[in-house]
């Protein structure tokens, strides 16, 4: 379920990047040509950019897709960034959620994504939630699997874990709660990407011009796409790509209480 895709490099519009290319995430959100789970991606979208000169991150979310809003249009054209995080949401099952539960999700200079599905989702993972301190719990998002996995991420990269641990760490974790699960992360701080491959498809592309894509697939038909294979971690610069094996879980864990966050 969903595609998503993250930039970092020179400054372009969003557009270049989400709509202008013939397989842009735009046109994904109704045929994408490697989704393996799902077909039409119009239950939510959203994307997260960076203005030079502020750590944090803006978003713009809409529950509805991404076609049917002319306003993101106009921004797509005029806004510039270097760097970004876009998603489209798969068709799933009613619920009262709506823009929240649309990636990216976000916090402190985070941007965050999940392409997939946990396994058993709720009870699957109610040892890790466990984990969680209340307020964390209490203050996500939304109330899907995606949001909750972001918890669990977002507790680790609070308590010092770099980017490549936390998600590596989370998607074993998840894995071993709930066996079966689809667990492709992407996360962004501005100025690199990390990204995990657990069941879905993943790609990459060193742009002729500079700057790095990890995408869920190809937005064109340029032969220097990349595709990464399943159980990678992949850790991405506008100038290098390296990619990292991803351990198999060996059991499922007991909740193990969260590191207290570095001073």
């Amino acid at each position: 379920m969903c595609r998503h895709l993250a930039y970092v490099g020179p400054g372009e519009p969003l557009g270049a990047l989400l709509v202008a290319p013939p397989h842009a995430l735009y046109r994904q959100s109704w045929a994408p040509r490697h989704q393996r789970y799902g077909t039409v991606n119009a239950d939510g979208f959203g994307v997260g950019w960076y203005a030079d000169g502020d750590p944090a991150p803006a978003r713009y979310r809409r529950a509805g897709p991404i076609w049917a809003d002319l306003s993101f249009a106009d921004l797509a054209r005029v806004v510039r960034t270097r760097a970004l995080l876009a998603a489209v949401r798969d068709a799933t099952l009613a619920g009262a959620d709506a823009e929240a539960a649309a990636a990216p999700y976000a916090a402190d200079r985070w941007l965050f994504s999940h392409n997939g599905a946990v396994k058993g989702w709720p009870g699957s993972l109610a040892s890790l939630s466990r984990g969680l301190p209340p307020e964390e719990l209490l203050s996500l998002e939304a109330r899907n699997d995606s949001a909750l996995v972001w918890a669990l991420v977002l507790a680790r990269l609070r308590a010092g874990d770099d980017p490549g641990r936390a998600l590596a760490d989370t998607v074993v974790e998840v894995a071993a709660a709930a066996p079966g699960s689809r667990l492709n992360l992407l996360l962004t701080d501005g100025t690199s990407v990390t990204a995990t491959t657990w069941g879905d498809s993943l790609w990459y592309l060193a742009r002729p011009g500079g700057g790095t894509v990890v995408a869920s697939e190809p937005y064109d038909d340029d032969p220097r796409w990349t595709e990464v294979p399943d159980r990678t971690l992949v850790t991405a610069s506008p100038a290098e790509v390296r990619l990292a094996p991803l351990k198999e879980p060996s059991r499922s864990p007991d909740p193990a209480p969260l590191k207290e966050p570095h001073t």
